[in-house]
């Protein structure tokens, strides 16, 4: 049983052991019962240590994969879990609203288009050493909700990073809130009735396509390029629609991971000016960006545009931070949505993120991770390009790529790719309407994994493929 460990892999041997594993006994539709080869032969036959075989083989058990046997070793469980596949959640982004990591399926599949960073990527030192900062010095955050607003200290360090990126505003423009998704639906809730029309772009984020329809607003579509918005096509929409905002991702938009440039930033706003539309500029993914740019928040002078930023990307899924950014007056009655609907925010959390901004770790952390993801990119791309996938933009900073395989039927394509232990997006999930289209997105900090380079690999024309 040889199960292809590549030390050089961001994944963890132990995951790769897990992964591999996984893929085998689905695969080789091994029977229930079958019993595996013993730890030590795995572990001689891999070159691997074998306190690393079992602790594998105990997570498939934790999992249902496989059963122990006392004295006897491993063996395949009498029935394999039900696994939940991102085609088969209609309207999700594959496993977004399961926020787990990549692997963390109960068939060990790799999602190429998850939403967010690996788990193996979590830097836990500083993380750990705020929380228990905060634990010792600031006793109410452990039992109390922030203020409406959100925290001072946090909003003054959220000020300080909007500076650089030219968004100028004092605190009472800034309100916190529970991850960019809490804030998006605030914005929802305050501004718009059933039956509003709001733009969107196509392809988009789902999420908020979702929770749209959830609040009866209609959507019309602008296509996205590799510039940003269609300009052309906004306009016409505006004069013939009238709709009452627009909805956009500034820079490294997902899924497309493109960038708007400044004239079409400067398009968008006068645009927005003539016609009386609010912009909602949704930035979670601004400290991911390698350069400046040009916000549609910093070209504004008459409160027109909302900002939407996150910290739940860069640091925790879990320790959920977002903020948004408006005038005096929308903030206060966000504030009040926010206290009827959530009874405000968690003042530990924002407690634990003021400190990491305060002293300087959470900017080493997005360095660091920004670093890490310009190799990864560059080697997707490469790796994409040899394989024949067509790329959209190439992107040059954050976590997508947007590029469609020259296997063209999406069934043969899924099927394929789930030979190699790899779980693609719905073809529907990214757009307003459900409309399919063969395009993918790829997270670049999986897409170098040892599963998705054999999947590429195998779909470039005029290869043979191997299985």
């Amino acid at each position: 049983m040889e199960l292809r460990i590549d030390r050089q892999a961001m994944v963890p041997v132990v995951q790769q052991i897990v992964d591999g594993l996984a893929s085998w006994i689905r695969q080789s539709e091994v029977p229930p019962a079958t019993r595996l080869p013993s730890v030590r032969q795995m572990a001689r036959l891999n070159l691997l240590s074998q306190s690393s075989v079992i602790e594998a083989c105990e997570r498939l058990v934790a999992q249902g994969i496989l059963a122990s046997r006392p004295g006897s070793g491993f063996c395949v469980a009498a029935a394999a879990p039900a696994t939940p596949h991102a085609w088969e959640l209609p309207g999700l982004e594959g496993a977004e609203l399961m926020q787990r990591g990549c692997t963390d399926s109960l068939s060990g599949e790799l999602m190429l288009g998850y939403g967010g960073l690996p788990e193996s990527w979590r830097e836990t030192d500083d993380l750990s050493y705020a929380i228990r900062q905060v634990a010792r010095t600031d006793m109410a955050g452990l039992f109390n909700y922030s203020t409406p607003l959100g925290l001072l200290p946090l909003r003054q360090q959220i000020l300080k990073r909007l500076k650089p990126l030219n968004i100028e505003a004092d605190e009472n423009r800034v309100l916190t809130t529970a991850g960019a998704s809490q804030g998006l639906d605030l914005i929802v809730r305050t501004l718009f009735r059933p039956g509003d029309c709001v733009v969107v772009e196509n392809p988009g984020f789902s999420h908020l396509f979702d929770l749209l329809r959830l609040h009866g607003i209609q959507m019309l579509e602008v296509p996205r390029t590799a510039q940003g918005p269609d300009t052309q096509a906004l306009e016409r929409v505006l004069i013939t629609h009238r709709p009452r905002a627009l909805f956009i991702n500034s820079f490294h938009h997902n899924p497309t991971g493109s960038c708007m440039t400044p004239v079409v930033a400067q398009r968008v706003l006068e645009l927005s000016k003539t016609h009386g539309v609010l912009v909602i500029e949704d930035d979670v993914y601004a400290d991911f960006h390698n350069a400046p740019g040009t916000r549609l928040a910093a070209l504004d002078d008459d409160a027109r545009v909302i900002y939407v930023g996150s910290f739940s990307k860069t640091l925790s899924s879990s320790l959920r931070v977002g903020f948004v950014v408006a005038s005096a007056e929308l903030i206060a009655r966000l504030a009040e949505v926010k206290m009827i609907s959530s009874m405000g925010g968690s003042r530990f959390c924002e407690s634990v993120l003021a400190s990491l901004l305060a002293n300087g770790a959470y900017r080493k952390l997005v360095q660091r991770q920004r670093q890490r993801l310009n190799v990864d990119r560059a080697a997707a791309l490469q790796v994409l390009e040899d394989a024949d996938w067509e790329v959209f933009g190439k992107p040059a900073g954050g976590l997508f790529i947007w590029a469609r395989s020259p296997m063209s039927d999406y069934a043969q394509l899924r099927t394929h790719a789930q030979r190699f232990g790899v779980l693609l997006s719905s073809p529907t999930a990214f757009s307003p309407t459900g409309e399919t289209n063969d395009w993918q997105r790829i997270n670049v900090a999986y897409a170098c994994d040892p599963r998705a380079r054999r999947f590429f690999q195998a779909t470039a024309l005029n290869r043979p493929k191997t299985f």
